[in-house]
């Protein structure tokens, strides 16, 4: 994939389960394993994991897609997908001014080539301009370098819980809570 680096991803977004086909749905389930697999901090426990953890995962992630509830972000390169996250809002009136960020993956190749940060900016104008959204909220692994990257962004750390995540005997580490206000 060398020749990607000085190419933009193309991003899509998807917010009814109808708009996911069966090669897409195949994709998201392959490239889940690929980042879980690699260490990535993006929603399952412990890696190895295969179809059989994230098939389910995607299948419920697709079925709560809805336009003002729960949109699905992109990114292909030559028609391959390269990267991906779900934008959601929380039905309680109370919360519905903002939304959360879920599942925010590249695949491998492409790390480093702009593809996290095009998909954070996409999700960004798709939570604001097609969701009505005023701020955004996500949490992050700590240790890894995440919240330097969020950060970059524009996102700003708010807290955290010590030790949240235990990923082995010994290998606690902190959940890193985020925002981005306004869009």
């Amino acid at each position: 994939m060398t020749s990607l680096a000085t190419r933009l991803p193309t991003l899509r977004h998807f917010s009814s389960p109808d708009d996911v086909s069966h090669a897409l749905r195949q994709a998201l389930i392959e490239c889940w394993i690929e980042v879980t697999n690699a260490g990535g901090a993006a929603g399952f426990h412990v890696p190895p994991i295969d179809a059989r953890h994230a098939t389910p995962a995607v299948d419920a992630l697709v079925g709560r897609l809805a336009p003002v509830a729960s949109r699905l972000v992109t990114a292909w390169l030559d028609e391959e997908l390269v990267g991906w996250l779900n934008v959601r809002r929380d039905p309680s009136e109370l919360v519905a001014h903002w939304g959360t960020l879920h599942h925010v993956q590249t695949r491998t190749a492409v790390r480093g080539l702009g593809v996290g940060s095009a998909l954070m900016r996409e999700a960004r104008r798709v939570a604001r301009d097609d969701m009505g959204l005023e701020q955004l909220h996500l949490t992050a692994r700590g240790g890894s370098g995440l919240e330097d990257f969020y950060g970059r962004l524009g996102w700003h750390e708010v807290g955290r819980w010590p030790a949240a995540f235990r990923l082995g005997p010994g290998n606690d580490q902190d959940q890193i809570l985020m925002i981005l206000s306004p869009l």
